[in-house]
This record gives structure tokens, C-alpha cells and sequence, in this order.
């Protein structure tokens, strides 16, 4: 998504400075594709950095992951005889093939699609023992800056080397670092990025809404 489609949409020049990069470029692109693959079909499209009235996020991007069957959103009630007591520990999703090298920008809902007889699968467990499941919350706890979290499960794909620097790089620098790259053009006056946190259990710091940081 970031080579073939975020950095085209940059260079296209569609994108302002007002709101976050990422955000833009999905909100322009989804709804065309979700127009093309499901023509004539109620789509209801939330995407990952819409807030309720309360600040809220909108929906939880990992439960939904996990309940629509794509990545097990690994917590601490799954690890029996835990090590942290009633210390909280952020959870996190480990996809099968990605392992932590995704993220999970919208939600679709098919309002008034029915299956009737359709089972409800759970997601791939993926990171099935103990100590896995340990040294996948302890890293993403305590080190998930160094990323090695994400290499839980040896990954199909990971991110370039320009996707983890962009990433990276805290939410109120990158559209200089964007420039610095020549894919932004001069910073207008009053246009900034929103100021966004970047730590484990925030909203937009990573890429899973409500759920923790997930780049």
C-alpha cells in the first residue's frame, strides 16, 4: 500500500497538509474501490481515526480483525499463569501471513446481508504457546519501537526500509519528513499535521483505532 499507493497519491499532489497523510489517501481510495467491487451494494465505510462525540473511537479496529476472522488480537487473558499480575498489558493482533506487518485502516459493514448457515470462524492462532504469547506482549509493551514485536510469526512481507522510516518518525514531523522526500510542496500557513500521540494503547500513535499502536 505504501510504494504502489500512498507515495502515487502524494506525487498526485491530491493530498493537503491539513489532516494526516495516511488517513487522506485511504479516504480517497476506498470508497472507489468499494464502489467498483460491490456496485449497486449498501457499503457502510468507518475508517481508523473517526471519533465519537465522547472521543471514543468509532469502532475497534483489532476486536473487529478478530471477530471477522482475519488476525487473533492476542491478550493478556490468553496467557494462562500470567507474569503481570494486575499490571495492564496492551494487546495486539498477529495476522498469519503478515504477522505484525499490516495495519487496519477501515471497517465495511453490509447492512441487511444475510447468510443464513454461516459459521462463525475465529481467526488463525498463530502464536499458540505460552512463551510466544509472552514475548509478543513484553515486546510490545516495552520495545515495539524496535519492531521486532511484528516478527512474531516470520512474516510473508515486511515494510521497506522508506515505510519504517516514515512510520517511524513521530506523527508531528512526518509531513516535513514528507517534504524533505519532495512529495509535499511548501508547508502553507496554519496548515499543520494534528497533533497525534505515539505510544502503546493510544488511537492514531499507531494503526489499530481504540486497540493500541499498530504502524
Amino acid at each position: 500500500m505504501f510504494e504502489s499507493t500512498f507515495l502515487p497519491f502524494l506525487r498526485s499532489q491530491a493530498c493537503g497538509s491539513v489532516r494526516d497523510p495516511i488517513d487522506q489517501c485511504v479516504a480517497h481510495y476506498l470508497p472507489r474501490a468499494v464502489a467498483q467491487c460491490f456496485p449497486g451494494q449498501q457499503v457502510e465505510i468507518s475508517y481508523d481515526y473517526e471519533m465519537l462525540p465522547n472521543r471514543k473511537p468509532k469502532f475497534l479496529a483489532q476486536t473487529a480483525a478478530h471477530v471477522a476472522g482475519a488476525a487473533y488480537y492476542y491478550q493478556q487473558r490468553d496467557v494462562a499463569d500470567n507474569p503481570w499480575g494486575n499490571k495492564k498489558m496492551c494487546c495486539v493482533c498477529v495476522h498469519p501471513r503478515f504477522g505484525g506487518w499490516f495495519a487496519i485502516r477501515a471497517l465495511l459493514v453490509f447492512p441487511g446481508v444475510g447468510a443464513a448457515g454461516l459459521e462463525q470462524r475465529d481467526p488463525p492462532d498463530c502464536v499458540p504457546t505460552r512463551e510466544e504469547r509472552i514475548r509478543l506482549l513484553e515486546r510490545f509493551n516495552t520495545c515495539w519501537q524496535d519492531w521486532s514485536y511484528r516478527d512474531v510469526v516470520a512474516p510473508a512481507e515486511r515494510y521497506s526500509e522508506k515505510q519504517q522510516a516514515y512510520f517511524s518518525t513521530r506523527p508531528a514531523d512526518r509531513l516535513a519528513l514528507l517534504r524533505d522526500w519532495g512529495l509535499l510542496g511548501s508547508e502553507e500557513p496554519g496548515q499543520r499535521a494534528s497533533p497525534t500521540p505515539a505510544e502503546p494503547g493510544s488511537h492514531k500513535g499507531g494503526e489499530m483505532a481504540g486497540d493500541g499502536p499498530f504502524y
